[in-house]
């Protein structure tokens, strides 16, 4: 979609997601969404990154998502 930031996925009503970025090579960036699993949605909201990092290390499986290329998440 144009004219939305995803590096702020709150701003779509995404209060339970952390944006972050991977770089699985050189010259190559993907912009990944952390969304936590919806029994934490109410205690993420308003959580720094740090939240969202000690909760890849729960106990829920976490589930990638890839979809296409264009620009879009």
């Amino acid at each position: 979609p144009y004219f939305i930031d995803l590096k702020r996925p709150q701003d779509q009503g995404l209060n339970h997601t952390c944006n972050y970025y991977l770089q699985p090579e050189e010259d190559v960036t993907i912009g990944v969404w952390h969304t936590v699993p919806a029994a934490l949605w109410k205690n993420a909201r308003g959580k720094d990154q740090l939240w969202f990092e000690d909760a890849l290390g729960s106990s829920h499986p976490v589930i990638l998502y890839l979809h296409g290329n264009a620009g879009t998440r």
